[in-house]
Parts: structure tokens; C-alpha cells; sequence
């Protein structure tokens, strides 16, 4: 990998692998220690939610180790050693955690079994999908390759963006008025944060090139897994807190009305 990167961008980027290496062990901690505190109904999402920002942790550890490979940083200069950065972790990454984050979302809605299976194997595969083909693109050396690409990655995206908007929005109208903002804000955070990942796609087609590319790309995908891991994770914890009580003071309620 050939970059003229300067000191800063080096430490720039490798700061952002590591911050975010802890922040998603660190939140993968914290949602497995408290899966006690939601009912049996809602751990399976607390569980997915933890493995993705486990699966994100190991690939930044591997992504870091292999940007440290790349460059030697000796008294101020800069020096590629001659290995190859891997940026195939990111996609290897994404290949098993998108279609998890969006399984987690379902899970934590608590719907029937018949309708979690259909919306989490539809949104799963169109996912997975979406990184597959997006691939090619992200590793492409000319812009026209990567912009076919990236037109062929954007068709399960945007079947993504209509089953979070039309096909969920339906089963959300359905939830607790209790949760039924915070579950909106998880689909929209999802959202947002995934319609970042095309905008550093398409950092070349701006001209921006060279080391300034690299640092938007490196940087810029990872805030957005920060934003659509460690974050959405917290909020799918905050979902599941607030339907177990709802749930346990509701369940409550129908004791003490049927002993009355």
C-alpha cells in the first residue's frame, strides 16, 4: 500500500481502530453482563447484539495490527514497510455483522415466531447481499468499475431501507407506545449510520485522493460502525429493559385483578 500519509494521518487513523477495538469490547461486556436484567423473550437479541460488537472488536484488533505492519513511525517520518495493508477485514466483518444488526432489531420486537423468521431471513441474506457486492467496488483501482459496483450494492440497500420503513414500520405501529419511540430511533439510527458507509464509498468521485481518501475512508467507516454497533446496541439494551418492565408490571397487573 503506497500512501504518502503524513504522521498525523497515520496516528489519526490508528487512534480511531483503537478507540474503537475497546469501546465495542467494552460494549460487548457490558450487554452480555446485563442480559439478566430483560426477560428470556428479549436475551437472544441482547446475545446478537453482543456478538456483533465481539465479531467488530476482533476484526479492529486485526485491522490495527495490520496497519501497524504497514508503516514504521521512527523520530516524526513515516515509512511503508512494505506490507500490504488488509483492508478485507472491514468486508469480513461487515459480511457476518449487517445482517446481524438487522436480526437483533427484529428480535428485540418481540413479534410472532412466523413473522421474526420471514423478516429476519429476507433482511438477512439482502444484507449480506449488499456487502458481497459492494466488495469488488471497495478493492476496484478506476472509478467506473467501482461506481458499477456500487449501483449493484445499492439494490438490496434500498430493499434494506423499505423493509425498515414499510414492512417494520408496520410491526412497530404494533409495539407498546412505551417502546415504540425507541424502537423508531434504533431504525433510524440504523439508517443513518448505514447511509454513511456510501457516502465514504464514493469519497474518489469527489476527488479526493491519495492520503486524504485513505484518512475520510478509515475514519469515516469507522465512526459509522461505532454509530450502527456499540451505539445501536445500547439503545437494543435500552428497548429491552423498558419492554421487560412494561411486560412484567403489565403481567402484574392481571394477577392482582384475577386474585382480586
Amino acid at each position: 500500500m503506497e500512501q504518502a500519509l503524513s504522521p498525523f494521518q497515520y496516528n489519526l487513523i490508528f487512534n480511531a481502530f483503537s478507540f474503537t477495538f475497546a469501546t465495542m469490547l467494552a460494549t460487548t461486556l457490558f450487554l452480555w453482563l446485563n442480559r439478566s436484567q430483560v426477560s428470556d423473550r428479549y436475551k437472544s437479541a441482547i446475545t446478537i447484539s453482543g456478538l456483533v460488537c465481539a465479531i467488530a472488536a476482533y476484526h479492529y484488533l486485526r485491522i490495527g495490527q495490520s496497519w501497524e505492519a504497514a508503516f514504521t513511525l521512527q523520530d516524526g517520518v513515516l515509512e511503508a514497510t512494505g506490507y500490504s495493508f488488509n483492508d478485507a477485514y472491514r468486508y469480513v466483518d461487515w459480511l457476518l455483522t449487517v445482517p446481524l444488526l438487522l436480526i437483533e432489531l427484529v428480535l428485540v420486537m418481540g413479534l410472532s415466531r412466523e413473522e421474526t423468521i420471514g423478516k429476519s431471513t429476507k433482511l438477512g441474506i439482502a444484507a449480506a447481499l449488499m456487502i458481497i457486492l459492494g466488495f469488488p467496488g471497495e478493492i476496484a483501482t478506476d472509478n467506473a468499475t467501482r461506481a458499477l459496483w456500487g449501483a449493484a450494492s445499492t439494490v438490496p440497500f434500498v430493499y434494506i431501507v423499505y423493509e425498515l420503513f414499510k414492512g417494520l414500520g408496520e410491526a412497530i405501529d404494533r409495539q407498546h407506545e412505551g417502546v415504540r419511540e425507541l424502537i423508531k430511533k434504533a431504525r433510524l439510527l440504523t439508517f443513518a449510520s448505514w447511509g454513511f458507509y456510501p457516502i465514504v464509498y464514493m469519497a474518489p468521485f469527489a476527488d479526493i485522493t491519495g492520503p486524504t481518501a485513505e484518512t475520510v475512508i478509515q475514519v469515516g467507516y469507522t465512526l459509522a460502525d461505532l454509530v450502527a454497533k456499540a451505539v445501536v446496541g445500547v439503545l437494543i439494551y435500552m428497548i429491552a429493559v423498558r419492554k421487560t418492565q412494561i411486560e412484567g408490571a403489565e403481567a402484574g397487573g392481571t394477577t392482582a385483578e384475577a386474585t382480586g
